[in-house]
C-alpha cells in the first residue's frame, strides 16, 4: 500500500534535512520499544520513513513515484543496515567524514532497557548485478530472468545444518538463548549488551550430526535463477532492490539484491520525465503547405499526425497519451519540427521563389 512518509514524520514535503532529523529524533525517542510506553510498530515506521527521506536519491525517487512500493523498492519495512536503532545504520556527514551511530543506538537501548540490550540482527551479504534493457522494456516494464552464483539455503537440510532425520541439541554456548552477553566500552562508560551466539547463529540449537551437503553451515554456493519484474518507467542508471535475494546466512535473513539498470538508447525517441521526445525533419514545402505524418508509437500503434501549414522551425506538436505510463496516466509524445532548407535550388525553383518574394512571402 501507499505510505506517506512525510505524514509519518509529521513534516511538510519541502522539509529540510535538519527538520527531518529533528522530527525523527523526537519520534524515535517517544516510540522506542525499550521504553515503558514504547511502540515497536510506530518505531519501525518512523525508522523506515527517515531512511528514505534523509537520502537524496531515495527521496527523489519516492517523490517521483509517490508510493512506498515504487521502482526503488522502498516497501517491506525499512532498510537492512547493521547498526543504529532497530537494525538501521544512520550516518551523518561532518567535515567530509561519516559518524556511525550504531554504537549509540545500542547504548540508548541499554539505557531504556535497564542494561538489557538486544542483539543485532545478522543478515546475509547483499549482492549487486547489472541488467540490460531495451528502451521499450524500460518504458513498459518487463520480467527478467537473472542467474546468480551465490550462497543459498541448503536444499538438503533446508538451512538447519543438520543431517536429515537427526535431532538438534541445545547450544551450550548460549544455553539455548541464541544470544550471549558481552561488556562494551564506549565514550559513556562500560555497558553490558548482548550479541547473537556465534555457535548456533541465534537459533539456540546445534545439530547432533551435520548435514553432509553443507557440512553444518546451512548454506551452499550454487547457481540460482530468479525472476525479477522490472516496473514501467525506469531510467538508465537506476537501481532496484529485491529483498531477500542476496546471499543466505544460517540463522539469519538473506541479504538483498541490488539491480543496476542499463537502458539502451532508441533510434527515434528520447525520454524527458513522462514524455517521449522525437525530432521530425520536414521539407520547406511541407512546412508551407502542411502534410500528414505517419507516427509509429513505442507500443506499435500507427497514428496519422497532421502537420499544419505554415508551421515554423523548432515548433512542437503534442500527441497526448502515448508517452511513458505513470501512476496518474501516460505522458505524451512531443514532436520537434526541424524544417530543412534546401542548399541548392533548380532554376524553376528559384523562379517560383522569386514570385513568392514579390508577393511578400
Amino acid at each position: 500500500m501507499s505510505k506517506d512518509y512525510y505524514k509519518t514524520l509529521g513534516v511538510e514535503k519541502n522539509a529540510s534535512k535538519d527538520e527531518l532529523k529533528k522530527a525523527f529524533h523526537k519520534l524515535a525517542h517517544a516510540h522506542h520499544p525499550d521504553k515503558n510506553k514504547g511502540d515497536d510498530t510506530k518505531f519501525k515506521e518512523v525508522n523506515e520513513a527517515y531512511q528514505v527521506l534523509s537520502d537524496d536519491k531515495k527521496r527523489s525517487s519516492y517523490d517521483q513515484f509517490g508510493n512506498a512500493d515504487g521502482p526503488q523498492g522502498f516497501g517491506g519495512g525499512g532498510y537492512g543496515g547493521q547498526g543504529g536503532f532497530g537494525g538501521f545504520d544512520f550516518r551523518n556527514g561532518q567535515n567530509g567524514m561519516e559518524f556511525d551511530m550504531g554504537d549509540l543506538g545500542d547504548i540508548f537501548g541499554d539505557f531504556f532497557n535497564g542494561g538489557r540490550g538486544k542483539a543485532k540482527a545478522h543478515k546475509g551479504r547483499d549482492l549487486q548485478t547489472d541488467v540490460h534493457l531495451s528502451f521499450e522494456e524500460s518504458i513498459f516494464g518487463v520480467e527478467k530472468k537473472i542467474n546468480l552464483n551465490k550462497q543459498s539455503v541448503c536444499n538438503v537440510c533446508s538451512g538447519t545444518g543438520a543431517k536429515v532425520g537427526t535431532k538438534m541439541d541445545t547450544c551450550k554456548t548460549c544455553n539455548g538463548q541464541g544470544q550471549v552477553r558481552e561488556i562494551r566500552r564506549s565514550i559513556l562508560g562500560n555497558f553490558e549488551s548482548v550479541k547473537t551466539c556465534d555457535t548456533c547463529f541465534g537459533s539456540g540449537r546445534i545439530p547432533t550430526q551435520k548435514c553432509s551437503e553443507c557440512r553444518g553451515s546451512g548454506v551452499t554456493k550454487r547457481n540460482e535463477e530468479i525472476s525479477v519484474k522490472i516496473p514501467s518507467g525506469v531510467n538508465n542508471g537506476e537501481s532496484l532492490r529485491v529483498r531477500g535475494k542476496g546471499e543466505a546466512m544460517q540463522g539469519a535473513e538473506a541479504g538483498d539484491l541490488y539491480i543496476k539498470l542499463d537502458v539502451k538508447s532508441h533510434s527515434v525517441y528520447t525520454r524527458e520525465d513522462a514524455n517521449l521526445i522525437m525530432d521530425l525533419k520536414i521539407k520547406l514545402s511541407d512546412a508551407l503547405l502542411g502534410m500528414t505524418y505517419n507516427l509509429k508509437t513505442l507500443d506499435g500503434k500507427d497514428i496519422d499526425v497532421k502537420i499544419p501549414e505554415g508551421i515554423n522551425h523548432k515548433d512542437m506538436l503534442r500527441v497526448k497519451g502515448q508517452g511513458v505510463p505513470t501512476s496518474y496516466g501516460r505522458g505524451d509524445i512531443i514532436i520537434r519540427i526541424n524544417v530543412e532548407t534546401p542548399k541548392k535550388l533548380s532554376r524553376r525553383a528559384k523562379e517560383i521563389i522569386e514570385e513568392l518574394k514579390k508577393e511578400g512571402i
